[in-house]
């Protein structure tokens, strides 16, 4: 503890924000002295337990008070933030780690792995938009970013640059490996790409990287925008996943670690024909098998369905999956098969990356456990076959609302039990909440087509 508190003295840290993270993938914290660090270390910092959404804890008692426990490995100093170091915090009540706590819940899945062995890595592809209010309207923050076909558009991608240089900067000073940053296929909206990591450290990496975003978008006069789908003719922001099973220590320096997904032949030689190794498939399979209860935690709001559908927009397509299917590089697959890994593309911008995270891999662990069969492969377009011909080749259709996927979530024992009765309960009871809200809300649209119409 002497030693980091003097690391981050040296780099000019005075105070520590002990940041953890809400049931919706909200960064809640407060201010901590540098002096303090060893409370939020050993015992923690109090916040009161009934103020943080869906952690369902009472508002008198021994229970109602929520410690947030810093670990030690994620304090680093904030560029965008001077005299600030961030710490992500595990939540504990009563002493004993928070059964409701999104990173703890994450920990519990980790703790599988760890006993049989293996450790799980993800690299993580956060998309986002940079918008601005005007006259009661959300739009894009460049006015001049309109092509019809935006994709790495190198116009309006330096215009940006200001913006999405400090962004890249903050997050490498914070020991960040950023591979790229590109406009993405609507307007005003942009992509930046991780390294692959340790899953619990990509989870506290999507945080930071939020925290960064929202920071230093607003001293730009700009909105940082996770929101899964903004406008309704263009297409949503995804949070894609690539999974990779490794066996060993999550750093081991002696080179022993091995991706169990990478297939061998039987003399040992890769095995350059097929994706994934049979493990692999296992794992994948499980992932589909539990698609509809993960929609929930993957794509956790009501505008996340107006992302899951097939249809035209502004660029052509939408990008997002509606069908639960995988295939060999197929970006209209809801699993996209690479060498020794698969690119999960069901979680969208606003997903918690702790909870879907922790409910992947319980999906794929029950996949191993049962040695689910992976089905066959889809080399086809999927948004250019029609709904007939999906349900005739037997291909399932992903929830298109949030109460489905709720209900979906309900019915999952493995799901449900990976996050917990607590969890569970809460989540489906505020999500619930969310969707009746917006069934009761009428809209604009609605008022311009009925209401001078009967």
């Amino acid at each position: 503890m002497k030693d980091l508190k003097e690391r981050l003295a040296a780099k000019g840290v005075h105070t520590l924000i002990a940041q953890f993270t809400d049931l919706h993938g909200v960064a809640r914290g407060k201010f901590v002295p540098l002096a303090h660090l060893d409370d939020l270390l050993t015992e923690g910092v109090g916040f009161s337990g009934p103020s943080i959404a869906g952690s369902g804890l009472p508002r008198c008692g021994p229970r109602s008070e929520y410690w947030g426990r810093g670990a030690a490995s994620t304090a680093t100093a904030l560029p965008w933030l001077p005299g600030y170091g961030r710490i992500a915090c595990d939540g504990f009540v009563a002493g004993e780690p928070f059964d409701a706590c999104p990173r703890q819940v994450l920990r519990r899945q980790v703790a599988r792995l760890t006993a049989k062995g293996w450790h799980l890595r993800t690299g993580i592809e956060p998309e986002f938009f940079l918008l601005k209010q005007q006259a009661g309207r959300w739009l894009p923050a460049d006015d001049t970013d309109r092509l019809d076909k935006p994709s790495y558009d190198l116009k309006s991608l330096p215009r940006q640059r200001a913006f999405l240089q400090a962004l890249q900067q903050a997050l490498e000073a914070c020991g960040l490996d950023v591979l790229q940053i590109d406009h993405e296929d609507a307007h005003g909206q942009y992509e930046l790409n991780f390294g692959f990591d340790e899953v619990l450290a990509s989870a506290d990496h999507l945080m930071l990287f939020k925290m960064a975003g929202h920071a230093l978008a607003e001293a730009d006069g700009k909105v940082f925008s996770m929101m899964p789908k903004p406008f309704a003719n263009q297409p949503g922001s995804g949070m894609h996943m690539h999974i990779s099973l490794w066996n060993g220590l999550v750093h081991d320096r002696h080179g022993n670690s091995r991706n169990l997904f990478v297939p061998h032949r039987p003399d040992g030689a890769l095995d350059d024909s097929t994706p994934l190794s049979p493990l692999g498939r296992q794992f994948a399979a499980g992932v589909l098998a539990h698609s509809r209860a993960l929609c929930a935690l993957a794509a956790p709001t009501v505008n996340s369905y107006k992302r899951l559908t097939v249809g035209e927009s502004i660029s052509g397509t939408t990008w997002a999956p509606a069908y639960i299917a995988h295939g060999a590089n197929n970006r209209t697959a809801l699993l996209r098969t690479l060498h020794g890994r698969f690119e999960w593309r069901l979680p969208d911008a606003s997903a918690n990356p702790y909870l879907a995270s922790a409910a992947m891999i319980a999906a794929g662990l029950d996949g191993i456990e049962r040695q689910l069969e992976l089905p066959a492969a889809v080399d086809d377009d999927l948004f250019a076959l029609s709904l007939f011909e999906v349900h005739q080749r037997g291909i399932g259709l992903l929830p298109q609302s949030l109460a489905e996927a709720l209900e979906a979530l309900a019915g999952d024992a493995v799901i449900t039990g990976a996050l917990g009765e607590t969890l569970t309960h809460q989540f489906i009871a505020l999500k619930s909440a969310e969707h009746t809200a917006h069934a009761r809300h009428v809209s604009d649209w609605e008022l311009q087509r009925y209401a001078a119409m009967f």
